[in-house]
């Protein structure tokens, strides 16, 4: 794990969602990438210089946010991009190779109600790159339980583990996996790809409405440090399909959140 990039909004808690990211790479001697994104359209006849002028404001305000933690002699980047956030992703990875990206749950929205913002919505919902979602406030600890959860043990590529298993090695962690059987699931579904099976000993098959509904139950008995699902249009995180944004009351849980991805699924 090598580069880890951290969106910052207008939030003023972002320093708390860096802070942890610089926290969990000081683990992995990973650089970070604080990225910034705004949108500026220069008309023709208007200053050339307005999009230098608010990429430079971008910057400074990027400044501020790492003048905010203790850096821990990580290494910090900063990277603005003017347009779309989910195309400067895209191209910041390209680019670079982003291994993670670390996100707090809600990012510039006030509807307090939402668990995922129409920001964080979106960078789970349209990019393939394994994000880490970190509550508010969160102050790093090695995950020393993780629970593992997928309503199908179908993995085309068991490289779509490796930000898992790199997290598992370096923490020593234990890891669960917890199959949710639901409504018109196949066989092929309770089939678990041996590379799951090699992370753990432990697996735990419960019959539920949706695989969210089966990790509320696990949760009351087990309370995992950080909670493993995969971004799959019929997986954890389904009706971010539908929408970008999630309300607390469809999902909510107080722990981080690593999303990994399974790309045409």
């Amino acid at each position: 794990m090598n580069n880890i990039l951290v969106p910052i909004g207008t939030s003023p808690d972002s320093h708390q969602t860096l802070q942890y990211a610089v926290d969990f790479a000081s683990n992995f001697g990973a650089k970070i990438y604080v990225m910034d994104v705004f949108n500026v359209t220069t008309a023709v006849g208007s200053l050339a210089n307005v999009e230098e002028k608010v990429a430079k404001s971008s910057k400074e305000h990027l400044k501020e946010v790492i003048d905010q933690v203790d850096t821990k002699g990580v290494e910090i980047k900063m990277a603005t991009y003017n347009g779309d956030i989910i195309d400067g992703l895209k191209s910041i990875n390209k680019e670079l190779g982003i291994d993670l990206i670390i996100i707090a749950p809600k990012s510039n929205d006030i509807q307090e109600e939402l668990y995922l913002g129409n920001t964080s919505g979106r960078i789970i919902k349209q990019t393939e790159i394994p994000t880490l979602i970190v509550p508010k406030g969160t102050v790093f600890k090695p995950a020393k339980k993780i629970l593992t959860a997928f309503g199908s043990g179908i993995l085309k590529r068991s490289s779509i583990l490796n930000p898992l298993i790199i997290i598992k090695n370096k923490f020593r962690s234990e890891v669960s996996l917890l199959l949710v059987k639901r409504p018109g699931y196949t066989e092929d579904d309770l089939k678990v790809n041996t590379a799951l099976m090699d992370l753990s000993s432990q697996l735990t098959i419960t019959e539920n409405g949706t695989t969210y509904l089966g990790v509320t139950e696990y949760f009351q008995k087990e309370h995992p440090d950080m909670l493993c699902v995969f971004r799959r249009k019929r997986g954890f995180f389904k009706k971010l399909w539908e929408k970008n944004t999630i309300q607390k009351s469809e999902f909510f849980v107080k722990i981080p959140v690593l999303v990994l991805s399974v790309k045409k699924d």
